[in-house]
């Protein structure tokens, strides 16, 4: 195509977009199905990275049996170590672990007191799960050693979590497909509704040996502008109400929002590239029917 051809596609298009102002007025609910589809993109971005920091402090405690040898300490130390499902592995001695306690009693660590010398505490390891949903696989491998007692960590409460953030990335996923849908009917009909009103413009272009591709460039044009201009409002939204929430939310929440950068360009990029190309499938489906003369 010569450019000077798709110049006057373009100037055509831009025309067909001003011309039909009053058809502006679907550009609202376009703009709220750009809206909340933003808005959802945003708190599954949130979610997501919410149940991975929850994921990624899902540990177990691997209890070494009473009189394990140091040398069969290390020995349980390296096996871990060098399994490729574990991410790290760290070794707490039982008086160790009696410290820690202490600490965490504060004032109360004086009913402690005593147990230094017949420490009921047992030699453990921490270790954690390079795929936290491979914990359960991971803790029956190792309870399978003979100098492991047990190993424990919430198998009711990890099992729940991966359930509801499965749940949760399902629901995500239909909900924006049927935002997708929707967008795409409320532009579709809207370049029909300008195909229609041009249709006699249309059957005298044919006649007069047009291609189709020369009738439906403009309308190709007219539906990208108008599928990337429905998500300028939202996406502009978007940007002041969360960069808000990054700044006010971690005064009264313990869990941190994704960072606004790089996540607003991200997202604004997404509802543009969505829009643009949903137009762009809108001016395809409804020129069809009006080409056949």
């Amino acid at each position: 195509m010569k450019l000077r051809t798709l110049g006057r596609h373009c100037r055509e298009g831009l025309r067909n977009l001003g011309r039909n102002g009053w058809m502006t007025t679907v550009q609202l609910p376009l703009q709220r199905s750009h809206s909340a589809l933003g808005v959802f993109v945003v708190m599954a971005w949130n979610v997501q990275n919410l149940s991975r920091q929850v994921e990624q402090q899902v540990q177990m405690n691997v209890i070494l049996k009473d009189g394990t040898t140091p040398a069969q300490i290390r020995a349980v130390q390296q096996w871990l170590t060098a399994r490729p499902d574990v991410a790290t592995v760290t070794f707490v001695s039982k008086e160790q672990g009696l410290a820690e306690l202490r600490a965490s009693l504060k004032e109360d660590s004086s009913l402690l007191d005593g147990l230094e010398r017949e420490n009921p505490l047992p030699n453990k390891f921490v270790v954690q799960a390079k795929d936290p949903r491979m914990t359960g696989q991971v803790a029956a491998e190792i309870g399978k050693l003979p100098q492991v007692q047990s190993v424990r960590y919430a198998k009711d409460m990890v099992e729940r979590l991966f359930q509801v953030t499965r749940i949760i990335r399902d629901i995500g996923l239909v909900f924006i497909i049927g935002l997708l849908f929707t967008a795409m009917f409320l532009i579709a009909n809207t370049i029909k509704l300008t195909i229609f009103a041009r249709r006699r413009e249309i059957e005298i272009m044919k006649l007069v040996g047009a291609t189709n591709g020369f009738i439906r460039w403009p309308f190709f044009v007219e539906g990208v502008l108008m599928g990337a201009l429905g998500a300028l409002v939202p996406i502009a939204a978007i940007v002041v109400a969360y960069r808000y929430l990054v700044r006010a939310v971690p005064g009264f929440y313990y869990f941190q929002l994704v960072p606004a950068h790089p996540l607003l360009e991200q997202v604004g990029v997404l509802l543009l590239g969505v829009g643009a190309f949903i137009g762009m499938w809108g001016s395809v489906v409804s020129m069809r029917r009006f080409l056949r003369v």
